[in-house]
C-alpha cells in the first residue's frame, strides 16, 4: 500500500469516527473505502479544498477534497474566526448569495447558520441572484465580508464558495492566506458552530437591486440611441442560471422593448438539461440562443453563465450568419466603444489581465488612457482599483474569459451590466447602419488585427494535478528557443518574477505577485502564455498573433492567415 493511500484511508477513518458527521455521509465514505479501485477515495481525500483564484471549488460529495456540509462549515468557521480577529470591536456583517446549482441554497443556509452562530449578522438574498449583485450588496450594506455559493461555468457535479472582503472584491493577499491559516487551524468538526441563530439572519430587500439598476443606467453612454432603437430584437439566455433573474429586467429598465428570452433555458436548474456545459465560451451552449436569434431576426444574441458574472455574445457577420465573438474580441470592442465616447480622458485608466489581448493596450494608448495589466482573476483588478482610488479615475476592466466590468460601483466581473452595454453597442452600430461585426473589422483597421487562440488540456484528480505540474516544469526548465521558425525573444516567469531577454541576456524584475504563469514573446509579435487554471483541473495555453489590416476588403484573407498561424502554433504546442 502506498504512503498516499495510507494517508487517505487514515483521513477517511477520521471522518467515519467523528460524532459530527451524519450517517448518510458515513455510508458514502464506507462505499469508497470498500471499493477495490481506490481512485475515487484518493480523489476525495488526498487533500483539503483550498482557496485558489476563485475560493473553494470542487466536486460535490463526501470527503475533505469535496464540496459538502463539513468542508463548507469548516471554511465558514475559519473565515468567522478571521473576521472576529480582524474586527474585534465591532458588530460584523456579511452578505450571502447563491446560484442555481444543486445544493447551492442548502450550502448558503449552512454558511448563514455558521456565521450567525459566531455572533455575525448575516444578510442573505431570498432567492438565487447573480454574483455581481453580491459584490454590490457588500458595499451597499457596508458589510465586512461576503460569500457567494457557485462553481461558475464548471460541470454540474461541481459547486463552489467565493469569499469576498469589505471592498466587494474576492479576497486577496494577505487575507486569503490568513483565512486559510484559520481554516487549517480547525482540527475537528466539533469546533464548527453549525447551529445557527435565526435572529441574526436577515433577508436582503429589493432596495439593493433597485440601487444597482440605477448605477448601470448612470454609467451607460449613448442613452439617446436606446430610445431611437428601442425595438431592436435582442435574444438572451440565462443557461438555467441566475442571469434570468436580472438581465431581461435590466434591459427593459434601460429602454429596450423587444427582448426575447430563451424560455427553455430560463428556469433555474443545476442539472443544466439543455446544454453539455453551461459555459458561454462554448458554441454548444449558445445554440438555442442562436436559433432563436435567427427566428426573431436579431443581430445579436447573449448568454450568461450560471452565476452571471460572464457573458458570451453572438453577432451576424457580413454574410448574415451568426458568429461567436471570443472574450478578447468582445472586450476589445467594448473598450473601443467606451473610450471613443468617454467625455473626459484625462487621468483615467482601464485594466485587464496579462493573458488578455494586447489590442486593448493599443486602443487605450491611442486614446490617451492608461491600461494596467494584472494577474488572471478579477480580484487583482479590484485590488488595483483600491490602490488607484483617489489618484486616477477608473473606467472599465475585463479579461479574455468573458468577464467585463464598467464603472466602479462593484468590484467583480459583471455580466448583467455587460449585457446592457452590448445591447447599447448593438443599437449604436445599427444607428450607423452597421453590426457589431462591422465594428470589429473597423476596429482592426484602425488599431491593428489581433487574434487569439486558447488550448485547454484537462487533467483530473491527483494524478492530473501532478501531470500539470510536470508540464509547467518542462516549459520552465526547457523553454523553446523558437516556435515555427520565429525565435523567442523574451520569457516572462511570474513564479520567479523575472523577465529574461534572450537576445541580450538581460534579466529584469516583474512587479507582480508570484503566480505559476509563463509567457513567451516571439520576434514576429506572437505571444504565448501558459498557466494552470486556478478553478478547474486544466492547463491553459493562450496564443496571440497580430498584423496590420490595411482595409476592410482584406479582412477575409488576413483573417484566414491568422487562423492558420494560430492552428499551426496549437499543433506545435500539443506535440511538446
Amino acid at each position: 500500500m502506498t504512503d498516499l493511500l495510507i494517508s487517505v484511508k487514515s483521513k477517511a477513518q477520521q471522518w467515519l469516527t467523528s460524532p459530527v458527521i451524519d450517517a448518510e455521509t458515513k455510508a458514502q465514505i464506507t462505499v469508497l473505502v470498500n471499493n477495490t479501485d481506490p481512485k475515487e477515495l484518493i480523489d476525495s481525500f488526498y487533500k483539503d479544498l483550498e482557496f485558489g483564484t476563485g475560493g473553494l471549488r470542487g466536486i460535490m460529495g463526501a470527503g475533505s477534497n469535496c464540496m459538502n456540509k463539513y468542508t463548507v462549515g469548516v471554511a465558514t468557521q475559519g473565515l468567522s474566526n478571521y473576521l472576529r480577529k480582524t474586527f474585534p470591536n465591532k458588530q460584523i456583517k456579511v452578505a450571502v448569495a447563491y446560484d442555481c446549482r444543486n445544493n447551492s441554497s442548502y450550502f448558503s443556509q449552512i454558511i448563514a447558520d455558521v456565521f450567525s452562530a459566531n455572533g455575525i449578522e448575516v444578510h442573505i438574498f431570498p432567492a438565487l441572484r447573480p454574483t455581481p449583485l453580491l459584490s454590490y450588496a457588500i458595499r451597499y450594506l457596508n458589510c465586512d465580508s461576503g460569500i457567494v455559493v457557485t462553481a461558475s461555468h464548471n460541470p454540474k457535479e461541481y459547486n463552489g464558495y467565493k469569499a469576498y472582503w469589505n471592498d466587494g472584491a474576492q479576497v486577496v493577499p494577505p487575507h486569503d492566506k490568513n483565512i486559510i491559516q484559520e481554516v487549517n487551524a480547525i482540527t475537528s468538526f466539533e469546533e464548527v458552530k453549525f447551529t445557527g441563530e435565526p435572529s441574526r439572519i436577515h433577508t436582503i430587500s429589493a432596495d439593493v437591486e433597485e440601487a444597482y439598476y440605477a448605477e448601470v443606467l448612470r454609467v451607460l453612454p449613448k442613452k439617446e440611441i436606446i430610445k431611437k432603437h428601442q425595438h431592436i430584437p435582442i435574444v438572451f439566455s440565462g443557461l438555467h442560471g441566475t442571469g434570468s433573474t436580472m438581465v431581461p429586467e435590466c434591459l427593459r429598465r434601460i429602454g429596450f422593448t423587444n427582448v426575447h428570452v430563451v424560455e427553455e433555458q430560463a428556469k433555474a436548474d443545476g442539472n443544466f438539461p439543455t446544454v453539455k456545459s453551461p459555459n458561454p465560451e462554448e458554441r454548444s451552449a449558445m445554440e438555442m440562443a442562436i436559433a432563436k436569434g435567427k427566428t426573431v431576426g436579431a443581430s445579436m444574441v447573449m448568454a450568461t453563465d450560471p452565476d452571471a458574472d460572464r457573458v458570451g455574445i453572438g453577432v451576424r457577420n457580413q454574410h448574415g450568419e451568426f458568429v461567436l465573438l471570443n472574450g478578447n474580441q468582445a472586450f476589445s470592442l467594448m473598450m473601443w466603444f467606451i473610450l471613443k465616447n468617454l467625455q473626459e480622458r484625462t487621468n483615467t485608466y482601464i485594466a485587464k489581465t496579462i493573458v488578455t489581448s494586447e489590442l486593448v493596450d493599443t486602443i487605450a494608448r491611442n486614446y490617451g488612457v492608461d491600461c494596467y495589466n494584472t494577474l488572471t482573476g478579477f480580484k487583482y483588478i479590484a485590488q488595483l482599483m483600491g490602490e488607484r482610488e483617489g489618484k486616477q479615475k477608473f473606467v472599465a476592466a475585463g479579461e479574455e474569459s468573458y468577464g467585463y466590468m464598467v464603472g466602479d460601483f462593484i468590484r467583480d466581473k459583471d455580466a448583467v451590466s455587460a449585457c446592457a452595454f452590448f445591447a447599447v453597442m448593438t443599437a449604436t452600430a445599427a444607428d450607423e447602419g452597421k453590426t457589431l461585426y462591422d465594428w470589429l473589422i473597423d476596429m482592426y483597421v484602425e488599431h491593428g488585427f489581433y487574434k487569439e487562440g486558447l488550448i485547454n488540456i484537462t487533467k483530473k484528480g491527483q494524478q492530473g494535478e501532478q501531470e500539470i505540474k510536470a508540464m509547467m516544469e518542462k516549459f520552465r526548465n526547457n523553454p523553446p528557443a523558437s516556435i515555427l521558425g520565429s525565435s523567442v525573444e523574451r520569457i516572462l516567469d511570474y513564479n520567479t518574477l523575472n523577465e529574461k531577454n534572450l537576445k541580450t541576456g538581460k534579466i529584469t524584475s516583474l512587479n507582480f505577485p508570484n503566480s505559476d504563469v509563463l509567457q513567451f514573446y516571439l520576434e514576429d509579435g506572437t505571444k504565448i502564455s501558459v498557466r494552470p487554471s486556478g478553478t478547474e483541473p486544466k492547463i491553459k495555453f493562450y496564443i496571440s498573433v497580430n498584423t496590420k489590416l490595411n482595409s476592410r476588403k482584406e479582412f477575409d484573407q488576413v483573417n484566414q492567415a491568422l487562423d492558420k498561424k494560430i492552428k499551426n502554433i496549437e499543433d506545435y504546442l500539443l506535440t511538446l
